[in-house]
C-alpha cells in the first residue's frame, strides 16, 4: 500500500512538472518578461505581494506569486496560496440565486419579504433583481455597523448584520430608482439561499459550484477562527518597507468572505464560455446588465461588472478588504481571462490586470477618447459670456457631501476636486465635459450668483450639487447653536456635537474625536468616512432640532437632537 501511494505520488508530481512546462511554453519568453517586469516592485522578500494567473481557453496558462504571504514566518507567495477575494465573493452569490432560479424555486422579481420575512416592510417592493443590481436602495452594512460603533476590524458576525438591517426605518431611494453599490444587498441574498435551498451559502455554492468545477481550494470562509493553510496574511504599508497586520476577523459571507486560489479561480473564469455549472444561459443571466426604472442601463449585472475593454467585452469585478486587494476580468468572446490578488492595501489589482491583457489584447475600440481639439480649449460661446460665468463658478457641495469647485481661468474653465484642477470642454448642448474624464458631465442650472444648481452625471450615476459662499469667520455665539446630544433611533446610537477652542467636533464614546468643518449654514464635514457629512435639519423657526447622515452609501440617516 506504502508502495502504491509513492508511485501515485511521482505520477502526480510528473504530471504537475509537465503541466507546468507547456503552461509556461504557452505564453511567448518575450512576454512573459513584460509580465514580469509589470511586477517587479513586489518581486522581493521584504514586502507583501501578489499572486497572478492567465487563463486561454480552458487552460492556465501562466501563474506566479511575487513577495510574501506572511512576513513573520517569510512564506512567499505562490499561486496555490489562498486569498480572501472581499467582493469578488459576490458574483458566487448571485450565480448560485440564478441557478435556484432556473430551478424554479424563486423568481429574480420575486419580493424578498416572500423569503425573508424579518426584513423590514418599508412601503415598498424590494426585489431580488434589485439586490443583484445595486438599485434596492438599502443602506450599505459596513457604515450602518460602523456609524452604530462598530469597527470594521471587530468580529463581525452575519446575526450582527441580520440585527442591523432589521432595524432600517427608510431607504436611500425607492427600488430601481438609482444605482448604490449596497453590501448589505448581498448578504440578503445569502439568507435567501438559505431560506429556499435549506443550506447555508457555504455549504450550497460547495456543492452546487465548487466541487463541481473542481474547485478543491474554494469556500464561503463565514468562521474568522477557522485555520485555512496556506492562507496569504494581510498587511498595510507604515512607510517605507516597514508594514502592519491589517486586521480582518468577519464571520460572514453573501458580499464578501470567499477564499480561493489562482488555480481554482481559473476554473471559474473558463466557466463563463464553457460552462460546466450552469449553462450559457444561466451565463447570460449572471451578465446581464441591470436597468433602472427610467430604462437607463447600467454597468453592474449580477454581481460582476459589464463593460469593454480595448474594445472586447469584459467581466468583470473588484474586491477591497482589510490589506486585500483583489482583481478578476473575462473577455468571453477571446476566451482570456486575468487574475490578480495582492495582500497588501495599496496594490491596485485591476490597473496590473489591465496592463497585463494589453500585453494579449489588440485594441479594437472604434470609439475613441474626445479629439484632442475639442478637449484643449472649453472657450466656446456661452463661455464669452462673463455674467453667465460669475454665476457658475465657485464652490458646490453635493447632497451626499462631495464638494467640489470651479473656476474660470485665462478664458477657460476648470473643476476642482479634491485640491486637483482639470480642464473642462464643452460638450453637448449646455453641458460640460472634463478633458480627462469624459465620462463625467456637468450641466448648471443657474438662477443667480448665489443660487446655482450642477448636475453632475457619470457612469451608472448622477447628483445634484449646489453652490454655497465659504465663511470661516462664524463666532462661538453662532456656533454654540449647533452643539448638543444627537440620537438615531434606527441605530440606537448618540454622537456629540462640542465647541472646542473655536472649532466645533463630533464625540462619540466608541471613537476619537473629529473636528467638524461648517460648509455653508447647513452641511458638516470631517475625516471620518462613515460620518463625513452631516446635514442639519432645521424647524420653521430656523433653530436645530437635529441632522442627517448623507455620505457614502448612506442617505438620511436621522439624528434627532435630544440635549
Amino acid at each position: 500500500m506504502g508502495v502504491n501511494k509513492r508511485v501515485i505520488l511521482g505520477l502526480i508530481v510528473i504530471s504537475l512538472i509537465i503541466n507546468a512546462k507547456s503552461s509556461a511554453q504557452a505564453v511567448a519568453d518575450s512576454t512573459i518578461k513584460k509580465i514580469e517586469g509589470l511586477f517587479l516592485l513586489w518581486n522581493n522578500t521584504k514586502t507583501p505581494g501578489c499572486s497572478i494567473g492567465i487563463v486561454r481557453d480552458d487552460s492556465l496558462i501562466y501563474a506566479k506569486g511575487y513577495g510574501m504571504s506572511n512576513l513573520e514566518y517569510d512564506i512567499p507567495i505562490t499561486p496555490a496560496s489562498i486569498f480572501h477575494m472581499a467582493s469578488v465573493s459576490k458574483q458566487f452569490t448571485a450565480y448560485s440565486i440564478i441557478l435556484l432560479a432556473r430551478q424554479g424555486k424563486l423568481s429574480l422579481d420575486d419580493d424578498i419579504h416572500k423569503y425573508l420575512s424579518w426584513f423590514p416592510d418599508l412601503k415598498h417592493k424590494i426585489t431580488i433583481r434589485n439586490l443583484l443590481n445595486h438599485t434596492s436602495g438599502i443602506r450599505d452594512q459596513w457604515q450602518l455597523l460602523a456609524i452604530s460603533g462598530t469597527r470594521l476590524d471587530d468580529v463581525i458576525t452575519q446575526d450582527d448584520i441580520i440585527k442591523i438591517l432589521s432595524k432600517q426605518q427608510a431607504l436611500n431611494f425607492n427600488p430601481g430608482d438609482k444605482y448604490s453599490y449596497s453590501n448589505s444587498g448581498f448578504t440578503l441574498l445569502a439568507e435567501i439561499v438559505k431560506s429556499v435551498s435549506g443550506q447555508n451559502l457555504r455549504k450550497f455554492t460547495d456543492s452546487a459550484i465548487f466541487k463541481p468545477l473542481g474547485m478543491v481550494n474554494t469556500h464561503f470562509h463565514d468562521d474568522y477562527t477557522e485555520i485555512e493553510k496556506n492562507r496569504a496574511y494581510s498587511y498595510e504599508r507604515i512607510h517605507d518597507m516597514h508594514f502592519a497586520n491589517s486586521i480582518l476577523s468577519y464571520s460572514n459571507d453573501g458580499a464578501t468572505s470567499l477564499f480561493t486560489n489562482i488555480g481554482d479561480m481559473s476554473k471559474w473564469l473558463m466557466n463563463f464560455y464553457h460552462p460546466k455549472v450552469g449553462d450559457q444561459k444561466d451565463i447570460v443571466e449572471l451578465t446581464r446588465k441591470g436597468k433602472l426604472n427610467n430604462g437607463r442601463e447600467l454597468d453592474y449585472a449580477c454581481g460582476i461588472v459589464v463593460d469593454t475593454y480595448n474594445g472586447w467585452r469584459r467581466f468583470s469585478h473588484n474586491g477591497a478588504d482589510a490589506g486585500y486587494r483583489t482583481s478578476i476580468s473575462v473577455f468571453p468572446d477571446l476566451k482570456l481571462g486575468f487574475i490578480v490578488f495582492s495582500n497588501l492595501a495599496e496594490f491596485n489589482p485591476s490597473e496590473r490586470a489591465d496592463k497585463m491583457a494589453d500585453l494579449f489584447i489588440k485594441d479594437s475600440s472604434t470609439n475613441k477618447a474626445v479629439p484632442k481639439s475639442v478637449i484643449s480649449n472649453s472657450s466656446k460661446s456661452i463661455l464669452e459670456d462673463t455674467q453667465y460665468i460669475k454665476k457658475i463658478v465657485g464652490h458646490y457641495i453635493a447632497e451626499d457631501g462631495a464638494e467640489f469647485g470651479f473656476e474660470f481661468k485665462n478664458g477657460d474653465l476648470y473643476w476642482q476636486p479634491h485640491n486637483e484642477s482639470y480642464l473642462m470642454a464643452k460638450g453637448i448642448k449646455d453641458s460640460f465635459v472634463v478633458s480627462k474624464f469624459p465620462e463625467v458631465k456637468f450641466v448648471f442650472s443657474v438662477s443667480s450668483a448665489k443660487d446655482s444648481i450642477a448636475s453632475e452625471y457619470w457612469p451608472n450615476n448622477q447628483r445634484i450639487l449646489t453652490k454655497y459662499i465659504p465663511d470661516s469667520n462664524q463666532t462661538d455665539k453662532q456656533l454654540q447653536a449647533y452643539t448638543g446630544i444627537y440620537y438615531c433611533p434606527e441605530l440606537d446610537c448618540k454622537y456629540g456635537i462640542v465647541l472646542k477652542e473655536h472649532h466645533l467636533w463630533l464625540t462619540n464614546d466608541k471613537y476619537n474625536d473629529t473636528r467638524l468643518t461648517l460648509v455653508g449654514e447647513n452641511h458638516l464635514t470631517d475625516d471620518y468616512w462613515w460620518i463625513n457629512h452631516l446635514v442639519v435639519i432645521r424647524n420653521s423657526q430656523s433653530g436645530i432640532q437635529g441632522f442627517e447622515i448623507s455620505s457614502g452609501r448612506i442617505m438620511h440617516l436621522k439624528f434627532n437632537k435630544i440635549e
